[in-house]
């Protein structure tokens, strides 16, 4: 094995110490104005679990209102408002921006060695952009929540007497938060990496970052203009999509679906880089096929751009087209299994350590394999036609999103949460609330895919009481699911009032984060790191000290 990973100070007081960033400076507006990329991560991580929060309130009310045939606790309008603040808080408010910008802007340049990221302003901007479109887009609650579906689909969306200005503005702002936060990341990592730290030493967590910013600043544009024409569309009634006024509506899916399958990229590939971080560390092995896995994310990130027409196979587009959108499809899944063999490799004779960010990561291998596989069904252009608008589309999306990027947020959450908190949490606690969220996330959505099998539509109020019993299973795995996150919540903001205090390196992580205190100082190393080695190496050169449960360099004493 090789050496460490880095040459940076190893010998690190017994506790965080009395300044930090938390500590550094003092009050609200400190927080508000602050340049710095930890705060800035910390409001991000606040207001995202905030908005998953309320998009979690409205799922349980939607799925409670499915528990019978006929209405249960709303009526049909309310229902379609609920089903469509539910979709869009979760994609723009929580999934798009949860690692990237709160787990990302912590972490990432502490991994880096730097002291920020290259552009703090703008930093700071895109949170506040990210506030105001979130403001704008739930004010459509105050007004006449919007009911079209996530998607804005037209010409419904140019003719509903719902608030849908205010909701797509607001996804427009959100648009610039996105692109903002990804050009950050794209600079940081060209300008700001260490000395010794070539492209094939950056950690595979800045390898999944560097490949969605590439796909936030290319591909979120496009959706920005898209609403933008909508808006104007719907108040100056100038015909763009609506075929009421020789628009045309498929041109709207072309142009939603060029963005939002890169999108799906943008919520994922942030997941993979987490999970390639948390393998190595509780396996107690470098990586295996480091290249392969962080080049991959290139791969997809490209590709994700060349397949949005396997959404559109009903509409109409000609047979060629479909032929070719299905076997891009087909070849993405290449990449992407790169990846799942390489994990399931790096653990294979590991010394596996199944503490709660691990238990997080097992979990995603399952679940994410279940997406992506049933994702190759509904590219099968026949298959598709049957599937298409039924409950196993509604299946497949949330076993990718919700068990994919929502269960490698919870597991990176948990990962760094001692970092970047200076607390640790009960891990006996931890790991009930991790077994609630995978037999709930299971439970919830695998009926589904017997549903649509059977020719469930999906967003139906209504449906045939044949359907009930896979319903009520589905609404049941929902409770338990949403009770794994309430448990999640208690037992982590008991640790920030009670917990103990964390030590520099409580996992054995090799990458650079696990070299500053925890929390990190203000400006987070107090000598610039030098790399000399990859950054999975030296897994060997940790010891484990029992007096601070946290894991030392070999041959160094703790002071």
């Amino acid at each position: 094995m090789a050496a460490p990973s880095t040459t940076v100070d190893v010998v690190a007081p017994r506790s965080s110490g009395s300044d930090n960033y938390l500590t550094h400076d003092k009050g609200v507006l400190s927080w508000i104005f602050t340049l710095d990329h930890k705060r800035i991560g910390v409001m991000y991580l606040c207001s995202v679990l905030t908005a998953f929060a309320l998009g979690g309130f409205f799922a349980l009310l939607v799925r409670t209102e499915l528990l019978t045939p006929q209405r249960t606790i709303m009526d049909h309008d309310t229902y379609n408002q609920m089903f469509t603040l539910h979709g869009a808080i979760m994609v723009f408010l929580v999934i798009i921006p949860g690692i990237p910008a709160a787990l990302g802007n912590i972490i990432m340049p502490l991994q880096l060695g730097a002291k920020d990221v290259a552009f703090p302003r703008l930093n700071l901007a895109s949170y506040h952009l990210w506030i105001v479109g979130a403001l704008f887009m739930l004010s459509s609650l105050a007004i006449n929540a919007v009911d079209t579906g996530w998607t804005f689909y037209t010409p419904y969306s140019t003719t509903t007497s719902t608030a849908v200005v205010p909701a797509a503005f607001g996804a427009f702002i959100l648009g610039f938060s996105s692109i903002f936060t990804g050009l950050n990341f794209i600079v940081t990592m060209h300008k700001l990496r260490p000395p010794g730290m070539t492209w094939f030493r950056l950690p595979l967590f800045c390898w999944a970052l560097y490949s969605t910013a590439l796909i936030q600043v290319l591909a979120t544009p496009v959706i920005g203009i898209t609403l933008l024409m909508m808006i104007v569309e719907r108040t100056l009634h100038i015909g763009i999509f609506d075929p009421m006024l020789g628009g045309d509506p498929v041109l709207f899916q072309h142009f939603f679906w060029f963005y939002s399958h890169p999108a799906v990229y943008i919520m994922i590939v942030p997941a993979f880089g987490v999970i390639g971080e948390i393998i190595p560390v509780f396996s107690r092995k470098r990586i295996f096929g480091y290249k392969f896995i962080a080049v991959s994310s290139l791969a997809i990130a490209f590709l994700g751009f060349l397949v949005w027409g396997h959404h559109m196979f009903v509409s109409g587009q000609s047979v060629l087209a479909g032929t070719i959108f299905s076997a891009i499809t087909f070849l993405i899944a290449i990449p992407t299994a790169i990846k799942v063999f390489n994990w399931i490799t790096t653990m294979y004779k590991g010394v596996i350590h199944l503490d709660t960010p691990m238990l997080y990561a097992l979990a995603f291998l399952w679940v994410f394999t279940i997406g992506g596989l049933t994702g190759i069904f509904l590219a099968v252009m026949s298959v598709d036609v049957h599937l298409h608008d039924t409950y196993f589309v509604v299946a497949h999306f949330h076993y990718v999103m919700m068990g994919g990027a929502i269960t490698a947020f919870m597991g990176g959450l948990h990962y760094w949460w001692p970092k970047f908190t200076g607390k640790m949490y009960e891990e006996k606690v931890g790991r009930v609330g991790a077994a609630l969220v995978f037999v709930g996330l299971n439970v919830t959505f695998f009926p589904q895919f017997i549903l649509g099998s059977r020719g469930m539509p999906r967003r139906y109020y209504n449906y045939l009481p044949e359907f009930q019993p896979l319903h009520v299973l589905s609404t049941l795995g929902a409770y338990t699911l949403g009770i794994g996150f309430l448990l999640t919540a208690f037992y982590l903001y008991k640790s920030l009032k009670s917990g103990k205090t964390a030590p520099m390196n409580p996992w054995g992580g090799a990458t650079l984060e696990w070299h500053c205190s925890s929390p990190p100082p203000y400006y987070n190393f107090h000598k610039p790191p030098v790399v000399t080695a990859g950054p999975y190496d030296g897994y060997e050169n940790l010891m484990y000290d029992e007096t601070i449960s946290g894991y030392v360099p070999r041959k160094e004493k703790i002071v």
